[in-house]
């Protein structure tokens, strides 16, 4: 007999207001649009417990093809509650972390899309520099940049 096991993780969702703008800043960021789509019905609503719903989503994904960003936006029911401006160590709270080559690059081509350093960018020991960014509707971004031997790692 087998074991039941994990096999992978598909994606990380976030609800948005403006898909338009998520996507935007997450092609900025360098994941691509890999579909776009409305979710309704009761069916749906049976997923997620909200009854009759009518959802439009947009699934982004890394350059490594391997993780996904599903992005929703919620037409019906009207979304409930705001998290996007809590702080970072607000209980539940969402923070997605990126790997990227140049976090000096990136973070200017992000401030164009209207992203916020929310501290500051520094160095971990030889390994990383990092930072966390506030995104379009203050979403929280983390950036990392690998140095020395995990450049390629």
């Amino acid at each position: 007999m087998t074991k039941n096991k994990l096999l992978r993780m598909d994606n990380v969702g976030i609800v948005v207001e403006s898909l338009d703008d998520a996507i935007s800043f997450f092609t900025e960021l360098g994941l691509t649009l890999e579909g776009r789509a409305m979710v309704e019905g009761e069916w749906a609503g049976r997923v997620t417990g909200l009854g009759h719903q009518r959802v439009e989503i947009a699934m982004m994904v890394t350059p490594d093809g391997h993780s996904r960003l599903e992005l929703s936006r919620f037409l019906t029911p009207s979304v409930v509650a705001d998290h996007r401006n809590a702080p970072v160590n607000a209980l539940g709270y969402l923070r997605a972390m990126f790997t990227v080559s140049d976090i000096d690059d990136t973070f200017t081509r992000l401030r164009k899309h209207g992203a916020q350093l929310v501290g500051e960018v520094v160095q971990y020991e030889d390994s990383y520099r990092l930072c966390y960014i506030r995104g379009p509707e203050g979403l929280l971004i983390g950036l990392a940049e690998p140095l020395g031997s995990n450049r390629n790692g």
